[in-house]
């Protein structure tokens, strides 16, 4: 599908429209960095193995939650960012919103954008997605960033208190969404973000399409998540750095943070180039308050000077 032009330059990058394998279609923005272009046919210079880097939003989030960092590494590489199906600008999924469908449509977006080699980041539970999806392809991955993810080691999600939890809070959230109160009740997410980037959250960030994304993504992703404490994505030795938050709140209590913090930590441990950062200023939301933190790690995969 052509890529979609403007004379006004956002944040973000270029607006590209990226098809799936079935016809469906996902929005992506694109900043080209110094070698230039957005479709495959980007990145094909002398400089071409600088890897292009993807970036994969939370649960019921949508690419302008990267508006702090992707910019920053659009300053010296491709970087991209999409809304899954069902989130932002992108249409609905007619079909499951499982975590396979989820990967595939994040392989056939890395189809869209050529070769690679990429680095991909996902926050929250966009940390398992690109785990998932690498898996797949492992050839044209040059590391992973995963940044405060949901991990198979945390037990706490998997109990009765964590899902009951989690279905209260996204039938609050769609109930203040259909109220048009969600904006309102969340404007500390968009409060942060660059002008054009935060009229973008404000406009889709907070809709009642995009809860009832929500719902159904976790009607699966919990038990799709657990099948990873057995057989997790096999992702070889490619550098793969975990990065916590280091504060309590954001839903989050000091006990909850402390095991994900260790959950993330035996993850680290266990992957053959992993690491674990702690970024200092955050709590789940790093992207808004840590962003060059994260920035400096997707460099470093990027160079070739990440460090276990």
């Amino acid at each position: 599908m052509p890529s979609t032009t403007s004379t006004v330059t956002h944040i973000q990058g270029q607006a590209e429209w990226v098809p799936t394998r079935d016809g469906r279609k996902l929005y992506a923005m694109v900043l080209a960095g110094p070698r230039g272009g957005t479709g495959s046919d980007a990145g094909t210079g002398a400089d071409s193995d600088v890897p292009t880097v993807v970036f994969e939003a939370g649960a019921a989030a949508t690419r302008s939650s990267w508006a702090l960092v992707q910019p920053t590494v659009g300053t010296w590489t491709r970087a991209i960012v999409y809304d899954r199906a069902g989130l932002g600008r992108s249409p609905a999924d007619p079909a499951s919103r499982t975590m396979r469908r989820m990967a595939d449509d994040l392989q056939d977006l890395l189809d869209h954008f050529g070769p690679g080699p990429y680095v991909l980041v996902g926050h929250s539970a966009g940390g398992p997605l690109v785990r998932l999806a690498a898996a797949g392809r492992l050839d044209r991955i040059r590391g992973l960033v995963l940044v405060d993810p949901t991990d198979e080691g945390a037990d706490l999600l998997f109990g009765p208190l964590f899902r009951r939890a989690e279905r209260t809070s996204i039938a609050i959230n769609l109930l203040l969404a259909r109220l048009q109160l969600l904006g309102l009740v969340h404007r500390s997410a968009a409060a942060p973000l660059p002008e054009d980037a935060r009229r973008d959250m404000q406009r889709d960030g907070f809709t009642a399409d995009l809860i009832k994304t929500q719902r159904a993504q976790a009607r699966t992703f919990l038990d799709e998540l657990a099948t990873f404490r057995n057989t997790p994505p096999e992702l070889g030795d490619i550098p793969i750095t975990l990065i916590s938050g280091a504060l309590p709140g954001n839903g989050m209590t000091k006990s909850t943070r402390h095991a994900a913090n260790d959950s993330h930590a035996r993850s680290a441990a266990k992957s053959a180039q992993g690491k674990h950062v702690v970024a200092p200023r955050s709590g789940h939301y790093v992207p808004l308050t840590d962003p060059e933190l994260i920035a400096e790690e997707i460099r470093l995969i990027a160079v070739g000077a990440h460090r276990s």
